[in-house]
């Protein structure tokens, strides 16, 4: 700023005759009703570029002036201007370098312009007046930091635009908020709809606020470094499991190349046998037919002797030659009556070969089934059980009954999703979905699988209505149509049973106590590649947890059911809701 000047005695500041508009000496000096002064075509510059809003007010203190003031110079401040101009020439306000470097063009639609500015090029308003309720550039905020009048008004970071802030209905700025309506208003608001809300300062409610932010973002923070947290857990699992699928991938090349060196092995053994059979039964045949053909060639002789001497008159020379005629000629090394073996002989073994790729066959695909689970199972991450009943029938899954895998005395309706005895005749109907009828009474225990094989995560709901039943899942053998023994009594079955008093859990002919009330929905939770079994009493509001299994499954799991005594009726659920997962 220019050094003060005296003149008369009274010392005159340049800066406080300069036009807050311009920023410069007051030219043509006019003073508005409001007391605040301005050059006479900055003024009427102003006005004219905010005529559309229907009213003019003052740039300072924002008074509105209704209707436009007829400007008349000011002597007397002209006077003085031209004092200041005489004195110093340079007295014209210069403004720091950094201030007028910071004054960028606006460069962006979420910029806010300056609104002191020419509206054909505006700069970047860094700063907003809520007492001038305008934003201003750095170089048109500079009266700010300068002119005591103005150095009182408060100033905030221009990042939206003050408009925004404005009360659409009063134009005034929103420095009120409403608890009731949660919003913030104008002061005008308050004594109008807003009269018996619960308003306090925009100030007051940004305390509580900002209270309330620092709490969420800690919780933010303690989130976020709990994530971190599970993302390094999850990088190092991913790596290991990388590592680990790697190595299982390079050892069962070395495991299934081992086994085809193994058979390669056993194959070259098996033709090395057979030629070598080849061999000695080859030489000790063709050892035989030298000897056969030369007792031939032998018999033949004899046979032409003999004829000749047939016919010889002279009996002593035929009774001599005969004589000598008359040993044996057959080879002492030959049996009588051999006997040749028919063609094919290396037939059983084949056939023991044929047998033996058969075995290896069901080995490899009983072993591969066991495998292809077990691979299922490792994974990097676990998926969380589900808690409520929406969440489960995500995973519900069409089951049928296997009409190839019932009991004698059940019969399956209902497109194979009901299983009932023999009925004698209807008691009730109480649900549209669920017949209940009375049967005769049931000595053995009459069971029934499901088509479906199961390997993946599934749940499946069954109504049973009876006094003893059961829901189960199995091991099933290939081709399995006949019941060798109730569910549970075996190590290949695990069944929840059900009677009017009490509900347990069998497994590998084990019983253990799970609950002390009857239950007439039960619902089925199998993750299979975890390894989870989880039996379920389903009502309308709840669902209780009747037992838990973690086991290894080795085999595809048949939901199963069963009931005896004097059971009356069994329905099996299948949901709207269906994920074919397998």
């Amino acid at each position: 700023m220019a050094e003060s000047q005296k003149e008369h005695g009274v010392e005159l500041e340049p800066s406080q005759f300069c036009c807050s508009v311009c920023l410069d000496l007051l030219k043509d000096p006019v003073t508005i009703p409001c007391g605040h002064s301005y050059c006479k075509g900055c003024i009427e510059g102003f006005w004219d570029q905010n005529e559309e809003k229907g009213n003019c007010t003052c740039p300072q203190c924002r008074e509105t002036l209704n209707p436009r003031p007829v400007l008349r110079r000011n002597h007397m401040l002209a006077e003085v201007v031209e004092m200041i101009k005489r004195r110093d020439t340079q007295l014209s306000p210069s403004l720091p370098e950094a201030t007028t470097a910071d004054a960028e063009a606006c460069s962006g639609p979420e910029d806010v312009p300056c609104d002191f500015c020419p509206e054909t090029n505006p700069r970047k308003a860094t700063m907003s007046c809520l007492a001038c309720v305008a934003s201003f550039c750095p170089v048109h905020l500079e009266p700010h930091y300068s002119v005591p009048v103005l150095k009182t008004h408060q100033l905030v970071s221009a990042s939206v635009p003050l408009q925004e802030k404005m009360c659409t209905k009063h134009n005034k700025l929103m420095e009120v908020y409403c608890r009731t309506d949660r919003k913030c208003i104008c002061y005008l608001c308050v004594i109008d709809e807003h009269k018996s809300h619960n308003t306090v300062s925009a100030a007051a409610e940004r305390e509580e606020q900002q209270k309330e932010l620092t709490v969420n973002q800690k919780k933010v923070q303690e989130r976020g470094k709990g994530r971190e947290n599970e993302l390094t857990e999850l990088l190092e699992a991913l790596k290991d499991f990388k590592e680990s699928s790697q190595a299982a991938v390079e050892s069962s090349k070395k495991i299934f190349g081992d086994l085809t060196l193994f058979l390669k092995q056993n194959c070259t053994l098996v033709k090395q046998l057979i030629q070598d059979q080849e061999e000695v039964a080859v030489a000790q045949a063709e050892e035989l037919q030298l000897q056969l053909e030369e007792e031939i060639t032998k018999l033949k002789q004899r046979d032409t002797e003999l004829e000749r001497i047939s016919h010889v008159d002279d009996h002593i020379h035929f009774i001599q030659t005969f004589q000598s005629l008359s040993a044996s000629c057959e080879s002492p090394h030959l049996a009588d009556g051999l006997v040749v073996r028919p063609k094919h002989t290396f037939r059983k073994v084949t056939d023991a070969m044929m047998e033996l790729k058969d075995d290896i066959e069901s080995l490899l695909k009983q072993r591969l089934s066991r495998i292809t689970s077990t691979v299922s199972t490792v994974n990097v991450l676990k998926q969380p059980e589900p808690k409520t009943r929406g969440k489960f029938l995500r995973y519900s899954c069409p089951l049928k009954l296997d009409q190839t895998a019932v009991s004698q005395n059940m019969t399956l309706s209902q497109e194979h999703l009901r299983a009932t005895t023999k009925t004698e005749k209807r008691l009730y109907n109480n649900h549209s979905d669920i017949q209940m009828y009375k049967i005769k009474k049931i000595t053995d225990t009459e069971q029934v699988w499901c088509c479906e094989a199961l390997t993946q995560r599934c749940y499946w709901e069954v109504y049973l209505y009876g006094y003893s039943w059961s829901v189960a899942v199995s091991y099933k053998d290939k081709n399995q149509t006949t019941f060798n023994s109730e569910f549970g009594q075996d190590n290949r079955s695990w069944s929840l049973e059900v009677s009017s008093s009490c509900c347990s859990f069998r497994h590998n002919n084990q019983t253990k106590r799970v609950l002390d009330s009857s239950c007439s929905q039960i619902g089925v939770y199998l993750d299979y590649p975890e390894g989870i079994l989880s039996f379920y009493g389903v009502s309308s509001s709840r669902m209780t947890l009747l037992h838990r299994v973690e086991n290894t499954f080795t085999e595809p799991l048949y939901p199963c059911i069963g009931f005896r005594d004097d059971a009356y009726n069994i329905d099996m659920a299948c949901f709207a809701r269906i994920n074919k997962i397998w």
